[in-house]
């Protein structure tokens, strides 16, 4: 059974920057894609960055393209995702899942594994 723990998340102001990290273990992590998601009250939960096995491909949302980096570590099993210039739009509860195949996608279907998630709260 895969664990995921996420940390990073929190309250700030517009403009600011946070950093999620999400911790995995139970299973060979190098060799699965990893993904950031977000819900926001009301909302489905939406894509917003993937990484390959490797680190070699990433994906992101349009919503957050040149503002997030995702990055992985494959000697201590993270992944992180470093948000740039937020906005209160980017105001969600934030989810890493563990990927059933080693490329960077963007479909929630194709996540095996889910963290309980991290709270991020932008204001205005």
């Amino acid at each position: 059974q895969v664990q995921l723990v996420e940390s990073g998340g929190g309250s700030v102001q517009a403009g600011d920057s946070l950093r999620l990290s999400c911790a995995a273990s139970g299973r060979t992590f190098s060799w699965y894609a990893m993904g950031w998601f977000r819900q926001a009250p009301g909302k489905e939960r939406e894509f917003v960055a993937a990484i390959s096995w490797n680190g070699d491909r990433t994906l992101y949302a349009d919503s957050v393209k040149g503002r997030f980096t995702i990055s992985r570590d494959n000697t201590k099993n993270t992944v992180s995702l470093l948000m740039n210039s937020l906005k209160p739009e980017d105001t969600a509860v934030y989810y890493c899942g563990n990927a059933r195949h080693s490329y960077a996608q963007s479909d929630p279907a194709e996540y095996e594994y889910w963290g309980q998630g991290t709270q991020v709260t932008v204001s205005s």
